[in-house]
């Protein structure tokens, strides 16, 4: 199949190249936080017949001197692919049979016809991993050693004419302005033909906001498309958040009747959608989980974006292939006139945003603002409790001893605060222990993780002094200050890393530190005040330990009936199979801070 892809792109006159890869393990590997695995080294016990192939067809620009070029990229099963593959291919190949007839074209065009039986990111990632890093020698020179290279692309060259056309030498282009991953699928829309865009790349990482109005204004204003990004359906049918959208409504008109120029008079169904798509939006980017094949890009500081077509129902069935190929081939070829006029990169626009339909968003000079209200307490309630207890000590005691040994008490604290942040790095570094365990299920696989990091905390505890101080009857005070600086630096890095992380981190971390205290000495004192703050810190500690607030969310949004013991495990290995940070933020900063939570709660002096 690869063949006649090839041959139809090289009777449009474009170069056409072959590039074969092996699947990348998804085992667990520390070292792939920090650096990309090694392209020229296969995965163990790989099979010489498992890899794929990709074709790649380049169209040269007459206007352009080769520096920059435009990516469109088909994913394709070429093992099994289905009418949908084929319409696909079909619409990519309508768009670059015409753009290598046109004489406008000043930027090169990629196509890449990703083979997407090894899966679609994969398969985009090892074409943009060889792409990126320059090769010296055949492309197969890495592989030679490995596997018998004879039937290497099973007789893709068999006619002499292709052979002057089609080579297996790796081909490059310029510099990538933007990319295009098109697919075509089958939603069964009722009315209307509809695109939708998918944004999001690893880490919380978008395309430069242009790129996504010029396919947003395209695609409604010039073809009269319905565009749709990600929503949580299951606010969309929240009875609360109805409600809520009405009362925001109701409250609008009123203040409409008050002054007209106050444009508040939002329906609550945008109400509704829109805080669906937002925290669709918000959630993608905290887990850290590129949305499609368009993530590869991203890591290279390429815009790109994935457009996929669905045709109403009744299209395909009429006979529509025409003039869906006409309208969807319209729209690619504006997005690429658009990218093709630019003298430079996209770099006006935002990079930080959060969408709350196709054509609005929030910047990041907007969502900002509540995430510092947020941590904002965490450093002057830090400062007020050494503060304070310095203030108690120095009352009590006032001969030199006492305040010789006073002024490591902050010391003792951070101690306690580095050990327990130490221990964390080691519980993030278990599972690629329990990988080489051979354990089956992810059941299992939990709580043998759960097991060895209870084991390594006692082990902390026992060898390295992790363990309340004898001296001073405020130490919880002093321990509690130094959470909440940890607390506070952790999440301002984790915003650097990825927002939306230290957003979802910071609504679950800084009530439990802000409002944690002592249950003894809540017990002791008695009271209605003492005991409702002691429920609310018992339920703060709950909801704030990782495994509870999963449970929690996954309950909330898909129900808890289909909760599964092991699910956690399930998502945690999507993290670090995704290289994604938001792992080692649980692991290294959210766990370690709520086990401090845990000995401020159970401090018994």
């Amino acid at each position: 199949m690869q063949r006649v892809v090839a041959e139809y792109i090289s009777d449009l006159g474009a170069e056409v190249g072959y590039q074969k890869f092996y699947p990348q393990s998804d085992q667990f590997n520390p070292l792939h936080f920090f650096s990309l695995p090694d392209p020229g080294t296969l995965q163990e016990k790989v099979n010489c017949s498992s890899f794929a192939i990709n074709v790649i067809g380049i169209a040269r620009a007459p206007r352009g001197d080769g520096k920059e070029a435009i990516v469109l990229v088909t994913p394709y099963n070429f093992e099994d692919a289905d009418l949908l593959d084929a319409l696909s291919v079909g619409l990519t190949y309508s768009v670059f049979s015409l753009l290598t007839q046109v004489t406008w074209l000043a930027k090169d065009i990629i196509w890449l016809v990703a083979d997407s039986r090894c899966g679609e990111y994969s398969s985009v990632a090892a074409w943009l991993r060889d792409y990126q890093t320059p090769v010296f020698g055949s492309s197969s020179a890495a592989d030679s050693s490995t596997c018998d290279s004879s039937n290497t692309f099973y007789g893709l060259k068999d006619s002499s004419v292709i052979e002057r056309k089609i080579t297996d030498n790796f081909r490059r282009a310029g510099t990538m302005a933007a990319a295009l991953v098109i697919k075509v699928i089958d939603k069964s829309e009722p009315f209307e033909d509809t695109l939708s865009l998918y944004a999001e790349a690893s880490n919380g990482q978008m395309p430069n906001l242009d790129l996504i109005n010029i396919v947003n204004y395209l695609a409604v204003h010039r073809q009269g498309l319905h565009v749709k990004v990600q929503k949580l359906t299951s606010l969309i049918n929240a009875k609360w958040l109805t409600v809520l959208a009405q009362i925001f409504e109701y409250v609008g008109v009123i203040a409409r009747r008050l002054n007209p120029q106050w444009k508040f008079g939002i329906p609550a169904a945008e109400y509704v959608d829109g805080t669906a798509t937002l925290a669709s939006s918000l959630y993608n980017q905290a887990l850290g989980v590129p949305t499609g094949p368009h993530g590869a890009f991203r890591d290279y500081q390429v815009d790109a974006v994935t457009l996929e077509f669905s045709p109403k129902v009744y299209s395909m069935s009429k006979g529509r292939h025409k003039e869906f190929l006409v309208q969807g081939g319209r729209l690619i070829e504006g997005v690429i006139r658009s990218v093709n006029n630019l003298l430079e990169k996209f770099h006006q626009s935002f990079f930080l945003y959060l969408l709350t339909s196709p054509g609005r968003f929030v910047s990041v000079g907007v969502y900002m603002i509540p995430f510092a209200l947020l941590v904002t307490p965490l450093p002057i309630m830090a400062a007020s409790l050494y503060t304070k207890t310095n203030n108690l000590d120095s009352d009590a005691e006032t001969n030199d001893l006492s305040i010789y040994q006073k002024s490591f008490t902050w010391l003792n604290a951070a101690k306690k605060v580095l050990l327990v942040h130490l221990w964390g790095a080691i519980v993030s570094l278990l599972p690629y222990a329990i990988c080489h365990l051979g354990v089956s299920t992810p059941a299992m696989n939990l709580a043998v993780w759960s097991m060895l990091s209870v084991l390594c905390y006692l082990l902390f505890c026992l060898i390295l002094g992790v363990r309340s101080a004898k001296s001073g009857k405020a130490q919880w005070a002093v321990l509690k200050s130094a959470t909440l600086s940890a607390v506070f630096i952790g999440l301002c890095l984790m915003s650097v890393v990825n927002f939306a992380t230290a957003e979802f981190g910071a609504l679950l971390l800084v009530p439990m530190c802000l409002v944690i205290y002592p249950l003894k000495s809540d017990l002791h004192a008695g009271g209605l005040m003492n005991f409702s703050r002691m429920a609310c810190n018992l339920a703060l500690v709950l909801i704030g330990f990782p495994p509870a607030a999963f449970i929690l969310l996954k309950g909330a949004l898909d129900g808890f009936h289909s909760i599964y013991v092991g699910d956690f495990w399930i998502w945690v290995e999507s993290l670090w199979a995704w290289n994604s940070a938001t792992y080692l933020y649980i692991t290294m900063i959210h766990l370690p801070c709520w086990l401090l939570c845990l000995h401020v709660l159970l401090h018994t002096r």
